[in-house]
């Protein structure tokens, strides 16, 4: 009877085994790869689904949900390194039978990257707006939301359309000006007067150079265990 329970327990290891060892494999080899399906399990959970729209050879990536309807339309605009997937742990809270879309940013995850213009708060406000009526959003005015950098975004896109919206909610808008300057604050302040000649910080383009950014933007020094280098690199 105890060699039975053994061998039983034998098995359930063995096969256990399986999925263990490529999960630790694919943490090791291909960190992005588990990053990317955790996403996928959680849109498709939340009945979101992605979808990319051409617009004179540029293309916007972004998820929705519902369809426009009777209430406005919400369209979520995430901060600064990130991505349309930000917004999961919030639409999650969101009434489904709400149209929403969540779209990557200029130069950020699916949507095109492209010149330096397009990221500044004013190409952005632009590239949102085609954005907007490519999809045709701007039908009836839709609620817009933006978070730190896309927060500014929103601010200004509200100034510059304001018949486009019939609300707008901004979580910790950037470009507020703070009473003391910092190191970041005086080198985009010479990046502005140098009118985008110099390199931008802010857009690294190896794991080196966004090392050195978030040297620049973080008063916490920490190490970037390498699995992070590795999943930065894919997007």
């Amino acid at each position: 009877m105890d060699l039975d329970v053994l061998n039983l327990f034998a098995i359930a290891m063995g096969t256990l085994a399986v999925p263990i060892l490529l999960f630790m494999a694919s943490f090791m080899l291909w960190p992005s790869s588990l990053i990317k399906v955790y996403y996928w399990y959680w849109r498709r959970t939340l009945g979101l689904q992605v979808c990319y729209a051409e617009c004179g050879g540029y293309r916007f990536c972004y998820s929705y949900r519902g369809k426009p309807g009777f209430r406005p339309s919400i369209l979520m605009l995430h901060d600064f390194s990130a991505h349309k997937d930000t917004w999961l742990s919030m639409v999650k809270y969101l009434p489904k039978h709400l149209h929403l879309l969540c779209v990557d940013m200029p130069g950020h995850e699916g949507t095109t990257r492209t010149n330096v213009e397009d990221y500044s708060i004013q190409g952005q406000v632009k590239r949102i707006r085609q954005f907007v009526e490519t999809v045709h959003l701007n039908r009836k005015p839709f609620h817009l939301v933006g978070m730190s950098m896309g927060g500014n975004v929103a601010g200004v896109y509200a100034a510059c359309y304001p018949s486009d919206l019939c609300s707008m909610t901004l979580i910790c808008p950037a470009g507020l000006r703070y009473p003391c300057k910092t190191k970041f604050d005086d080198q985009m302040h010479e990046l502005e007067i140098s009118e985008y000649t110099l390199s931008i910080p802010l857009i690294p383009s190896t794991p080196e150079e966004m090392e050195d950014m978030l040297k620049l933007c973080s008063h916490v020094r920490f190490r970037v265990p390498q699995q992070v280098w590795d999943i930065w690199g894919v997007f």
